[in-house]
């Protein structure tokens, strides 16, 4: 029994990892100066994005570009730069972690 309590734990850890691990790449990219997971800052919460993008096919992909190239009027008047320093790899990743926030 208490191998199986480890054994459900550590998938659990695992599981939980790529989440943690997506939120950090997000304060690392300076992602989180400007927004957080569930107030809006100068930018949008994370969860009202994934609210408004909920059911499209393509967010994930629509998002990963605004988070490269930067966007305007969606959420109001203040824009969002371009983020240089995101790969289009880290911007799918990102893109993707938000996606699943309720």
């Amino acid at each position: 029994m208490k191998s199986l309590i480890a054994l459900l734990a550590a998938v659990g850890a695992t599981l939980a990892a790529p989440a943690f691990a997506n939120q950090e790449l997000a304060q690392k990219k300076n992602c989180m100066a400007c927004h957080a997971v569930d107030k809006k800052l100068v930018g949008p919460a994370y969860k009202d994005v994934a609210a408004k993008y909920a059911g499209q096919k393509d967010a994930a992909d629509k998002l990963a570009e605004k988070i490269q190239k930067g966007g305007s009027g969606v959420w109001g008047p203040v824009p969002m730069p371009p983020n240089t320093q995101v790969s289009a790899a880290e911007a799918k990743q990102l893109a993707q972690w938000v996606m699943t926030l309720k």
